[in-house]
């Protein structure tokens, strides 16, 4: 599409005396350096759009060379003009590039101005902050020697606390280790009588088992004495009927 586009046109005629600047550039040091930061910028794009136009001229005018009989005088040609509108557009850039720069110094010089004028200005309330201050830390410094010789003459006393206090820490502390052993022993006395009774408990199944088993091997010599008296009985009966019998 680019290669249509310049196959398409015809270079406009380069006028290298054209420049961006709305004024002439020798001005007067003031009046370039009083323009404002959206004049810089329209300036700054004026001269980028320039160069952009120059190069695609100079593409233009290349490619249109290669169609005429003297080649090499009309590409010697549009390089000329080329580099002849470039100088000029270098020339207002490095114009321009001066002029923000001498605007910054400018606009740093004033600041420095009003902050230098500013400290001036201050200069009463920082001498009286500074007296304030130097009242507040002498204060502060009496504050802390009083404090010193406080806690210097409350040392016994804190020494007396921290004594009683150590040793209610350990009598607490013996308590505790007492309580603990005491307790220790108390689980072990558990565990010995839940034995014990566990062992009774074991010892009474034992017992009642073994007179149960008595008592059933009783009752059953109990029945077999009554059965074998009837079966003596009976016995006897036949024998004396048997003897009747026989008479």
């Amino acid at each position: 599409m680019v290669s249509q586009a310049v196959s398409a046109q015809t270079p406009k005629p380069i006028d290298a005396t054209t420049s961006v600047t709305a004024k002439p550039l020798d001005e007067s040091p003031d009046a370039s350096t009083n323009a404002t930061a959206d004049e810089f910028t329209r300036r700054q794009q004026a001269l980028t759009l320039r160069t952009e136009e120059n190069d695609y001229r100079y593409g233009v005018a290349q490619h249109n060379c290669y169609s005429k009989f003297f080649v090499n005088h009309c590409l010697d040609k549009a390089r000329d003009e080329m580099r002849t509108a470039r100088q000029q557009i270098r020339t207002e850039q490095l114009a321009l590039d001066n002029e923000q720069r001498a605007q910054h110094a400018k606009q740093r010089d004033e600041q420095t101005a009003i902050k230098r004028a500013q400290y001036a200005a201050d200069a009463p309330q920082r001498a009286a902050n500074e007296k304030a201050n130097e009242t507040s830390f002498a204060e502060k410094q009496r504050q802390n020697e009083l404090s010193a010789a406080q806690r210097n003459a409350e040392a016994p006393q804190r020494a007396a606390n921290e004594a009683a206090y150590e040793k209610k820490q350990a009598d607490y502390q013996k308590q505790l280790d007492e309580a603990r052993a005491r307790g220790a022993q108390d689980a072990r006395d558990r565990e010995d009588k839940a034995a014990r009774y566990a062992e009774k408990q074991r010892q009474a199944e034992i017992h009642k088992t073994e007179v149960e088993s008595r008592q059933k091997e009783a009752a059953a010599k109990q029945q077999q004495k009554a059965l074998d008296a009837q079966q003596e009985q009976q016995r006897q009966q036949q024998l004396k009927q048997q003897q009747q019998q026989s008479q």
